[in-house]
């Protein structure tokens, strides 16, 4: 209660309230978000369940055009499966990968930042040469790497069974470096001041200063970069997904979806793709919008008073 008190009077709740931009966004991403979470409960069909759909009804189109069906609005995919089910659990796939693999690139890279920080020396300059490597390859040709070099080691289908955390894996490891070098930064900002000496003299060991009183003030940037990593990593497996290397189609994501439907796009069944594409737009929008937002709020360069 004292938390939620703190926060009512906190400038980032005050700019908040002042920033309809910022609440249009955080409206429709919350929307987004428990409608994909709770996909399970109230999709009209259950697209894993093979008895919930028809072949027959496979490409109908939404349920207002001509030969459309009642029982399915926004019409079905190639599988015949209802769509509007179909993407209710594919936005619960795409968030499932793109926050888990933000927390796996964080995980990772905040690691890596704060050793290479705080010892400095030659650690510090192995494990940025690391980090430089990385980023000098686009993260997608990395993912791309990564996701072939998988399906050849564990088989298609193994593939398939282990598609999700692969894929949580792949788009983390090709993401962390930007992480570590952000947290290095503050790292490198705060190791000197008078609390982490004062930390050092009363006999506290590296681990403890490194976790306890240096870590906590390098997070607000760690922040920021989460709010533009999860729409990435979200793009990322929509991308994988649409090249052939990510969700397979049997297990729907925006990605796949929009993969699965662009076959048919010329042949007059345009809504498979147009509406997850529409759906995973907004998502990421909505991120991007927020993510602009708490920058601004957090960088007091840009506060105006």
């Amino acid at each position: 209660m004292n938390a939620w008190l703190r926060f009512k009077d906190s400038y980032l709740f005050y700019s908040f309230k002042r920033d309809p931009v910022a609440i249009i966004s955080f409206t429709i991403f919350f929307i987004l978000l428990l409608v994909g979470l709770s996909a399970p409960v109230i999709a009209p069909y259950n697209t894993y369940d093979t008895s919930t759909f028809n072949i027959m009804d496979s490409e109908l189109p939404p349920s207002w055009m001509d030969e459309g069906n009642q029982n399915f609005f926004f019409g079905t995919d190639i599988q015949g499966r209802d769509l509007f089910s179909t993407m209710l659990y594919g936005l619960r796939t795409s968030i499932l990968i793109g926050i888990s693999a933000v927390i796996f690139q964080a995980f990772l890279g905040i690691g890596v930042g704060l050793i290479a920080g705080y010892m400095g020396g030659r650690l510090d300059a192995f494990l940025m040469r690391i980090a430089d490597i990385q980023f000098s390859f686009p993260y997608l040709i990395v993912a791309i790497i990564a996701s072939a070099i998988f399906q050849v080691a564990f088989g298609v289908n193994r593939y398939e069974q282990l598609a999700i955390p692969l894929l949580i894996i792949i788009i983390g490891i090709s993401e962390w470096p930007k992480y570590a070098r952000t947290v290095r930064a503050s790292v490198l900002g705060e190791k000197n001041k008078e609390y982490v000496e004062a930390a050092r003299v009363i006999g506290l060991n590296r681990r403890t200063i490194m976790l306890r009183h240096i870590l906590p003030n390098t997070l607000t940037p760690v922040l920021v970069i989460s709010t533009i990593q999860v729409p990435q990593a979200i793009m990322s497996e929509a991308a994988l997904s649409f090249l052939g290397l990510g969700m397979p189609i049997t297990q729907p994501s925006l990605g796949s979806l929009i993969r699965s439907g662009f076959e048919y796009i010329f042949s007059g069944s345009w809504w498979i793709t147009f509406f997850p594409g529409i759906l995973l737009v907004v998502f990421i929008l909505v991120i991007l919008l927020l993510g602009d937002w708490l920058r601004d709020v957090l960088n007091p360069r840009l506060y105006k008073g």
